[in-house]
């Protein structure tokens, strides 16, 4: 900067409007315009940096910056550029005393003529403004003083670079206001930018402004949090909170002790806010420091729930309550009584606010509480379903500690009248509305309750299915562009399973599979959905996940459980609708997709729980077949033999039954019965296509499953011995020289005895 600068006092942010100013537009008087005119003037015809800023510090005393039209802005742009603000805070920070002013002047001035530009849209976006966005979160955080550790931050934002500001350990000093509302301009005009949370983020704004309200820095609790909640609320919420999930911990603190320490009144006021400021599920789960807060925040929040609100609180009260329970269930959220109380108020907003006459139409403040509700509904449900089924408790983190079964009972009433309502809600829905977020949040609600829970409703629900089918079908089917949809699902904290947060086309369809697979195992539902053609929906699902499943290899191989759903639905129509398999079109696409699947699936040991599926649901679809020896058919009833083999290892001591491999040990729970179906479904394509005799010949299947089950001829348990007595017993029927194969190895001192498999030792003997 030139060493001639005149010694100019900083323009302060106007306390009040010119009586010259004309009301309204805030538009200038004549005379004001006038004297507007001689400062541009001046300025375009500056010879040094003194004419510049004589001729700024004019037009800044003169009108504020709201009150001039982009024109203007755009003359001063064109007569200044940015590079003057720039190169006055860069002065400032690199403590360059040539300059003949203060660096608090400095950047008073750099920032006031920033403040202005950046009203202007076009030119909040130039990357010389954004360049200074480092330096004037320095700043906010540790006010205008100069310090050798702002050179760094001095050289990144001459480089346009993302790196943070300040440390911690810098002390900030009293920040003027004006100056502070200057800085708060500039930050929040970038921030309304296309991209302008991900500029912020990455030039270290998340931090700067954290620390700032910690230090209780000027205008940091006016203005400073509410950027941040902005920030935090936006897509790059995740990535601040991997990135600065200490200091972000530390400002939760800091929000929720204000929080807890304020009174009943305010705690109302403040219940909208406290949201924006929590992680997201699943980050920092383990922190014991927000378990604590969590606490303290159900602690503070109890008495809220459990007083008489108006309409208007109650629903930031709920959505509060459904953001906790995302983060650690029903873990600290209070004694068993408060948690059905809770349940009961969600499940009566959700009954007032869906049971109105058709066409009413909700607002989006009541779809928000709503929605909340149904997050509150759906943990729950979760609680509520697992009692009385020991084998599958609840997870202690999502449990109401001593819940007892009456709490249970009237939990699952109130909820089944609010799925009720949701049903009710749902069959109004016009075609032109598939693309709403909330109707998505209802159709998702509704598929957690049946995934848990067909029994109830079930007339209703029947009644309902076509809507399911279509809404789900009409997404898959790319009907609709789901915008809306994307945007919600980035914002909406639902849960932590792999795809949720992520919208997809499919998304509807993945939501309701659990749903179809109980209901396709009972006639009534599964007459109807056939009549949807529904089969051949879940063929396209599956067909288009193997697709993408197929150029996965190594650690990239993510497993699908929807895939493993599907195939379980499917499986259902394959069981109990024989006709249907043979002549529906969709299964023999199937057939061809499987063939596919299953050789390369034996070479992804992390998809064994879909292979299992892939094998059994073929099998199963074979049994109902005619006699075919296409290649196809070939490569994938050697593959299943090879699969099924796979789940049985010898044991250590040739008289001990044969165990299950190391392979299969840990999805046994999940495989084990599949493997067992697909046996007993192997047995019965024996009997429909005995070609499969030779082509277990030809692998030498018998040989091998007797080596391995050794001396003790037997399996680890009885299902499983039975199931693998029935395909030898299929063989022994249908092959004569397999019977023979079968003696002999039975003779061998290496093979075991029939004992434990008493109708093949009858076969044998006849």
């Amino acid at each position: 900067m030139a060493e001639n600068v005149c010694h100019l006092s900083p323009p302060q942010c106007p306390s009040g409007t010119d009586p010259d100013v004309a009301e309204g537009s805030g538009g200038l008087s004549p005379s004001q315009r006038e004297v507007l005119e001689r400062c541009l003037h001046a300025l375009t015809h500056a010879k040094n940096d003194s004419h510049v800023l004589a001729a700024l510090l004019l037009i800044t005393r003169l009108c504020p910056a709201g009150q001039l039209d982009s024109g203007t802005l755009h003359r001063i742009f064109e007569a200044v550029g940015l590079n003057l603000p720039a190169r006055l805070l860069v002065t400032a920070f690199r403590g360059d005393d040539s300059s003949g002013l203060p660096p608090e002047d400095l950047i008073s001035l750099g920032a006031a003529l920033l403040a202005a530009l950046s009203t202007d849209a076009g030119m909040v976006a130039h990357p010389q403004l954004l360049s200074t966005v480092p330096l004037i979160l320095s700043v906010l955080e540790n006010g205008p003083t100069r310090t050798q550790k702002r050179t760094q931050a001095t050289n990144e934002s001459e480089s346009i670079s993302g790196s943070q500001t300040g440390s911690a350990a810098d002390s900030p000093t009293a920040l003027d206001e004006a100056l502070a509302c200057d800085c708060y301009q500039v930050l929040n005009a970038v921030c309304a930018l296309p991209h302008g949370p991900e500029q912020l983020l990455t030039r270290g704004a998340v931090l700067a402004l954290s620390r700032a309200v910690l230090k209780n820095q000027t205008l940091s609790r006016e203005k400073g949090l509410p950027l941040l909640g902005h920030l935090l609320s936006s897509g790059v919420r995740l990535r601040a909170w991997e990135r600065h999930s200490s200091d972000l911990l530390s400002l939760l603190g800091t929000v929720s002790q204000n929080f807890c320490q304020a009174s009943d009144q305010a705690r109302l006021e403040m219940c909208s806010n406290i949201p924006l400021f929590l992680p997201p599920p699943g980050v920092e789960s383990e922190s014991p420091v927000l378990k604590e807060i969590v606490g303290n925040l159900w602690a503070s929040l109890r008495p809220l729930v459990q007083g008489r609100i108006s309409p208007e609180h109650l629903g930031p009260v709920l959505v509060l309550s459904a953001c906790l329970l995302d983060l650690f269930g029903w873990e600290s959220t209070g004694p068993p009584k408060f948690c059905c109380l809770l349940v009961n108020r969600a499940c009566v907003e959700v009954r007032m606010g869906l049971e109105e006459p058709p066409g009413t139409e909700i607002s989006p403040q009541l779809q928000h509480t709503l929605t909340a509700c149904y997050r509150i509904m759906e943990a729950a449900m979760e609680q509520a379903c697992s009692q009385g089924a020991p084998s599958s408790p609840a997870p202690p983190q999502t449990a109401i500690a001593g819940l007892s079964l009456q709490q249970s009972r009237q939990v699952l009433g109130v909820l089944e009248e609010a799925f009720s309502a949701e049903i009710y809600h749902l069959k109004q829905v016009e075609q032109t509305a598939y693309d709403d977020p909330f109707l998505f949040a209802t159709f998702r609600s509704l598929c957690a309750w049946l995934a848990e829970e067909t029994s109830c409703l079930k007339d209703d629900v029947i009644d309902l299915l076509p809507f399911l089918i279509g809404y789900a079908k009409s997404h898959f089917k790319g009907g609709g562009e789901g915008k809306g949809l994307a945007d919600w699902m980035s914002k909406m904290s639902l849960s932590s399973s792999s795809h949720d947060g992520t919208w997809s086309r499919e998304a509807a369809l993945r939501y309701l599979l659990p749903a179809l697979c109980h209901l396709s195992a009972e006639d009534g539902p599964r007459r109807v959905l056939l009549s949807l053609d529904t089969p051949a929906l879940l063929v396209d699902f599956l067909s288009k996940g193997w697709a993408s499943l197929r150029g996965q290899s190594g650690k990239t191989v993510t497993r699908d459980p929807s895939l493993e759903t599907a195939c379980s639905a499917l499986l259902n129509f394959a069981v109990t609708e024989p006709e249907r398999v043979r002549t529906d079109p969709c299964f023999v696409a199937l057939e061809d997709m499987l063939s596919e699947a299953l050789p390369v699936l034996l070479h992804k040991p992390r998809l064994l729980v879909f292979a299992a599926n892939c094998c059994t649901l073929g099998l199963m679809i074979g049994r109902l077949k005619s006699a075919s020896t296409e290649l196809g058919q070939r490569r994938f009833f050697s593959s299943a033999l090879s699969f099924l083999l796979s789940a049985v290892d010898r044991s250590g001591q040739a008289s001990e039954a044969a165990r299950i491999s190391v392979l299969w040990e840990e999805r046994w729970e999940e495989a084990g019965e599949l493997w067992r179906l697909g046996l007993q479904a192997l047995a019965g394509c024996v009997r429909a296509q005995p070609w499969i005799t030779g082509l277990i010949r030809e692998d030498g299947w018998l040989q091998n499953i007797f080596a391995l089950l050794g001396s003790s001829g037997r399996l680890p348990d009885r299902p499983s011995q039975e199931a693998l007595e029935e395909v030898l017993c299929a063989v022994t029927k249908q092959c004569p020289v397999c019977r023979a194969d079968i003696r002999e190895l039975v003779k061998s001192s290496s093979c075991g005895s029939l004992q434990e498999m008493p109708q093949l030792s009858r076969i044998l003997l006849e």
